[in-house]
């Protein structure tokens, strides 16, 4: 009986000890799993940078390709802008203009006004003939009368241009009188210039002559 006891006592021992070594076993090998795995996860984020990498590059690429693109779309729109202002140049606006008025006794009396471009200014007066008007009513709105004309006139540094005024062509004493002329490139000059007169003057169906280079065609005559 008791040699019985003994082996089964021996048993559960033996048993016991199996169990502490698988234990012991499994204890060790976990580490070592744990450890086999990170160099692979590693391996699995050091594909996901090198991917992010790429994926930089090639927006860094793409980036400087689209700013090549838009520089050369902006030169090329600059480049047009210029050609459509080439072949004259700039056309004269009246505020680039220093405009004189002087009084002349030919032709029963007129006034002279001379163009000239404002410092640094170089300009053309594609229009061959001015807007001239005394005052805002219709009556005084001078009518062209075709003499002198060059189109266009460039004007820069001490180049200039003229053109003649008559404020009044009919004979008697009627009219309305003014003590201003105003005077623009165009009828749709934003910045008409207003021009004092040296005295009041009646007007009457004025007339205005062409922009010219020489004075001497610039004299108002009813032809």
């Amino acid at each position: 009986m008791r040699t019985r006891l003994a082996t089964r006592s021996a048993r559960l021992l033996l048993a016991a000890a199996a169990a502490t070594a698988l234990a012991a076993t499994t204890t060790a090998c976990g580490p070592e799993d744990n450890g086999a795995a990170a160099p692979a996860a590693s391996a699995s984020d050091s594909a996901d940078a090198s991917a992010g990498t790429d994926s930089g590059t090639g927006g860094t690429d793409s980036g400087a390709e689209d700013s090549g693109n838009d520089a050369g779309a902006g030169a090329d729109k600059g480049g047009d802008k210029g050609g459509e202002k080439g072949g004259v140049g700039q056309s004269c606006g009246t505020n680039d203009l220093d405009l004189t008025l002087t009084p002349k006794s030919q032709a029963g009396g007129y006034y002279q006004v001379t163009a000239k471009a404002k410092s640094g200014i170089t300009c053309y007066l594609d229009v061959n003939t001015p807007s001239v008007s005394f005052g805002s009513n219709p009556e005084g709105v001078a009518s062209p009368v075709g003499q002198g004309g060059e189109d266009p006139i460039k004007l820069t540094g001490s180049a200039v241009a003229y053109t003649g005024i008559s404020p009044k062509t009919t004979k008697g004493d009627a009219g309305v009188e003014f003590e201003s002329v105003i005077v623009s490139v165009t009828d749709e000059d934003p910045n008409p210039a207003q021009l004092a007169l040296p005295e009041p003057a009646v007007v009457e169906k004025p007339i205005v002559t062409n922009w010219s280079t020489n004075p001497g065609e610039t004299v108002p005559v009813i032809v």
